[in-house]
């Protein structure tokens, strides 16, 4: 088909100008109107990216479905897909209906709540089909604005703290990446993504202030990417705007944010800096596992010591991205396709274990871990799905959450066994604050009065939670279906990578 991938870029973005437009007041019908125009809307996206599922060849390695026009000032409007990208988009098209759905008890501002959601998934999917550096950068920056209005206007009482701390820490780790940006078209001569991927940027040692910087202007665009991947991943020590915004996010914020908007780092790792600046990459790359390692025990031990569900969550999610990192800078297969899998696999159980948290917020009103205890007896079909998710999280042998955590060990066990070590005490980890947290809502007896009169799960949220449950299962049985589609570009990736070294690197960035 045709200009298929901005007809799933741009349908979202459409449908959010006809609301915002044309649809008037906010009754109770007006604001039903807006939800099923939404719904319909990013239904129909999801509908049309199974096109670009039946029509992508796995064995190609370079771009598919490209278009490219001239845009403004020169520039030019590039998307294209490889199998590193194609799975994002399709992670996005399939979680933005449900993510709508999950919504369809807000009352206060409706219209507002699915037009941001809208542009949302528009600007999202920008990002992992640019193919120009410009284009690719206007989409990553908008996508801020959206998600800073849902936290600030639809959060909760510290929202506005929370939505001030999301979008600085994102948009001052973006300014560097900016500024690289332009140098490398001031070097290359274009902002064409595909044509830099084949440009081999300078790698002499630069002497700056005093300071010997090795790998040179490598290193320099590598550290400048590295402000704005880690910021968004994100990585330790820049996580802690992360708690804050999914506290006092709405439901359906938490879900997109830990779902999608996350994983924008690491692709943006496997887009730019291993292709681009291989040399810095591998002189950095023992920087980047220790971080990592440090991320996964430190935010599994602080999650813990949680008393706020939706903050524990989150600190798991800073985990979890961890083994994302050290996965993708293995540059080997097993890691960079656990990463991969790994971010796909966080976008099902994450978004699920939100709106778990989501379904009895909504009954109670507090996110309190110690305001629950006996759910079982009240919520039998709550606490299975929970308890599903909980085992996926903890990464369960046949759900998604296994595969991804065992590739990535694997692939950091050839590089590194002491980092390997370290991370792999993080699923040991993982399994203590997760079945912490479970045993403390959901078993024991149901002592407190408040609790006594809360109902299940209706028809909705069980409809929410099933393609979540089978995508999880699905691919934790058949992890292939994903591996066969990543496998070819994924190695096209890792042998350019290790082409582009010289054989005597190994050094680190040193000073006199």
């Amino acid at each position: 088909m045709e200009n298929l991938l901005s007809i799933i870029t741009f349908v979202p973005l459409v449908a959010a100008a006809i609301l915002a437009l044309f649809l008037k007041g906010d009754d109770p019908a007006a604001q039903k109107n807006a939800k099923w125009l939404a719904l319909i809307a990013t239904s129909a996206t999801f509908l049309v990216s199974l096109f670009l599922l039946a029509g992508f060849e796995p064995g190609d390695t370079g771009f598919q479905f490209v278009e490219e026009r001239d845009w403004i000032l020169g520039l030019k409007y590039k998307v294209g897909v490889d199998g590193i990208s194609v799975l994002f988009v399709l992670l996005t098209t399939f979680l933005m209906p449900i993510t709508i759905l999950s919504c369809w008890d807000v009352t206060t501002r409706v219209k507002e709540y699915m037009v941001a959601f809208l542009v949302l998934e528009g600007l999202m999917i920008g990002v992992f089909v640019a193919l120009d550096l410009v284009l690719f950068y206007l989409f990553f920056e908008a996508g801020l604005i959206p998600m800073f209005l849902i936290i600030g206007i639809w959060g909760g009482k510290d929202r506005i703290y929370a939505a001030f701390k999301f979008f600085l820490y994102t948009f001052l780790g973006s300014v560097l990446m900016l500024v690289a940006m332009i140098a490398m078209y001031v070097d290359a001569g274009t902002t064409d993504i595909p044509t830099l991927l084949n440009h081999q940027f300078a790698s002499e040692t630069l002497n700056i202030l005093g300071f010997r910087i090795v790998g040179g202007m490598q290193t320099l665009l590598w550290l400048a990417f590295f402000a704005s991947f880690a910021v968004k991943m994100p990585m330790w020590p820049v996580h802690t705007w992360l708690p804050d915004a999914h506290v006092q996010a709405p439901t359906a914020g938490s879900v997109v944010l830990a779902a999608i908007l996350l994983k924008m780092g690491g692709y943006g790792f496997l887009r730019f800096s291993l292709p681009m600046f291989p040399i810095a990459s591998d002189l950095l790359a023992g920087f980047i596992f220790w971080l990592s390692a440090i991320a996964i025990v430190y935010t599994s031990l602080v999650a813990l010591a949680q008393q706020d569900m939706k903050k524990l969550i989150a600190y798991s999610s800073v985990a979890h991205m961890g083994y994302v990192t050290m996965g993708i800078f293995t540059a080997n297969q097993q890691g960079i396709d656990g990463a991969i899998f790994q971010m796909l696999s966080h976008g099902f159980i994450s978004g699920a274990l939100f709106l778990c948290v989501g379904v009895i917020y909504d009954r109670m009103h507090t996110r309190e871990i110690d305001a629950y205890g006996g759910l079982v007896n009240r919520m039998p079909a709550y606490a299975l799905i929970f308890m599903f998710f909980t085992m996926a999280n903890v990464g369960l042998p046949g759900t998604s959450g296994f595969v991804g955590e065992f590739l990535t060990l694997m692939g950091i066990f050839q590089v590194n066994t002491w980092v390997a070590l370290v991370a792999t005490s993080g699923v040991i980890l993982s399994a203590a604050y997760a079945l912490w947290l479970y045993r403390r809502v959901v078993f024991g007896d149901l002592i407190k009065e408040s609790l006594k009169t809360i109902t299940d799960m209706t028809s909705r949220e069980k409809a929410i939670f099933a393609p979540l449950v089978a995508m999880t299962l699905l691919l934790g049985v058949y992890p292939s279906l994903v591996t066969d589609m990543i496998g070819p570009s994924v190695e096209a990736l890792i042998s350019d990578y290790h082409a582009a070294i010289p054989a005597d690197t190994g050094m680190q960035v040193a000073s006199h």
